[in-house]
């Protein structure tokens, strides 16, 4: 019958509850128990007693005892937080800068393209218990190096501050562009699936927009801030999200919500500790993807 045929936004409506399903099902399953479970953690003070456990309510103590008792939580959490604001930035610029030069054509791309995902590799839990277990060693003969009386970096920080300064830079610029360089390789480290993201996004920009650009006399910078950047711009919200998150799964306050649970065994502040951690991290994307998205270009 004609009137009972799908709408095309009921069609789409369906299709993304299809698309969302794995996750929907997996929630529901899998993450809904474990987190109404950490709730009631939170709010008592749980026992180990002979066969499991026992709760005593004890309300919003846990989480007073994590912002003003705790002499760390407060510390690590802000430091963090000013750590991941250092971090984003200069990985999204990395990832937006490599996945421009590994999107244009040359001899050995594809190489190229997999040597900059493999710190993604090494850098997954296999390879670190690995590592930790001194199967393998990603380090490289460090200590031989040291005894030898050689340095292990050759990068004079001194000459790029001096040079810098020349150049009339502010110090605080100064200061942010040398603490980059210096750790440059866990930007790299941090930056493959990024750069994948990026690559997706630049690849799917029709070639015909660049070809009609260089007719019209434009030139690459232009073409850069006139159409690949307002083209991508939808992935770099996703981008910005996946690093704030990223940054936070492996920042010191993790080890600290770990340590209070498994090695003083107060479980129930451990849980106030993550949800306050949790509900931070939460507070910091919406405020991002507001701010955001009203730059964002949408095709």
């Amino acid at each position: 019958m004609k009137g009972m045929g799908l709408t095309l936004t009921r069609k789409r409506s369906l299709l993304g509850l299809l698309f969302i399903s794995p996750w929907l099902v997996g929630f529901i399953f899998l993450f809904l128990m474990p987190m109404i479970q950490s709730i009631r953690f939170s709010m008592s003070d749980l026992s180990v007693v002979p066969g499991g456990y026992e709760l005593k309510f004890t309300a919003w103590n846990n989480f007073r005892e994590a912002l003003f008792i705790d002499a760390n939580y407060n510390r690590i959490l802000t430091e963090s937080v000013l750590q991941m604001i250092v971090n984003v930035p200069l990985i999204l610029f990395f990832s937006l800068f490599s996945a421009v030069l590994l999107n244009q054509k040359f001899r050995g791309r594809s190489l190229a393209r997999a040597i900059f995902f493999l710190p993604v590799i090494l850098a997954s839990g296999a390879v670190a218990s690995a590592e930790a277990a001194g199967l393998i060693n990603l380090i490289g003969n460090a200590t031989a190096a040291e005894e030898a009386g050689l340095s292990s970096s050759q990068f004079n920080t001194m000459a790029m501050v001096n040079l810098l300064a020349e150049a009339g830079m502010p110090l605080v610029m100064t200061d942010y562009i040398v603490d980059a360089v210096m750790r440059i390789y866990d930007i790299i480290r941090s930056s493959g699936v990024q750069i994948l993201i990026f690559l997706a996004a630049l690849q799917s920009v029709p070639t015909t927009m660049y070809e009609v650009a260089k007719m019209e006399g434009a030139t690459g910078y232009e073409s850069f801030w006139k159409i690949t950047f307002p083209m991508v711009s939808p992935l770099i919200l996703t981008n910005v999200i996946y690093t704030v998150i990223d940054s936070f799964t492996t920042s010191p306050i993790t080890q600290t919500i770990y340590t209070t649970a498994f090695q003083t065994q107060n479980f129930g502040l451990s849980a106030s500790m993550s949800w306050l951690y949790t509900i931070v991290v939460g507070i910091l994307l919406l405020i991002i993807g507001f701010l955001i998205s009203k730059k964002v270009h949408y095709n």
